[in-house]
């Protein structure tokens, strides 16, 4: 897999986003080991702009690592600042969550109701609230509203 490779300006917009992140991955004596790769990979995935930490005085070997990290990983290499290493690759997108549609069925909602004077804790309860319930704002359960039926004559004579 190549290497991601970005536009000056795209390296200078994440090189701004990336100058507050901390290192998340840090890359010791051993250098670029299966757990270093894998760590960083499971880094991309959730952040896609990570910053790494080289323990090596080494500059060239530090400029390979970035290199290898970038061609393994299929990501971009951003910056190469001292001892820090910057890479981006696009996230994944996310898959859909399928939730079951709960219907009217009952579930326990809690009620949060607050001290009036503001020194005491608040009481938390929970309620079993049916299907054909509600919660109002104030914190009181209510049936819902059913249509109201009309009169039989008038939807007779009409």
């Amino acid at each position: 897999m190549p290497a991601l490779t970005l536009t000056p300006a795209q390296r200078k917009e994440h090189r701004s986003a990336a100058h507050h992140l901390n290192p998340v991955v840090m890359i010791g004596a051993d250098g670029l080991t299966a757990a270093v790769l894998k760590e960083a990979d499971q880094a991309l995935k959730a952040h896609g702009l990570i910053k790494l930490r080289v323990f090596s005085d080494d500059r060239a070997v530090r400029e390979e690592m970035l290199a290898t990290l970038a061609e393994r990983l299929n990501a971009a290499p951003v910056q190469h600042i001292g001892k820090l290493l910057v890479l981006w690759r696009p996230l994944p997108p996310k898959e859909a969550v399928e939730r079951e549609d709960r219907g009217a069925g009952p579930r326990v909602v809690k009620l949060v109701k607050f001290s009036k004077s503001g020194n005491h804790r608040a009481i938390v309860k929970k309620v079993k609230v049916l299907g054909n319930e509600r919660v109002t704002s104030g914190g009181l359960i209510k049936r819902a509203k059913k249509p109201r039926t009309g009169s039989v004559k008038k939807k007779l004579a009409v």
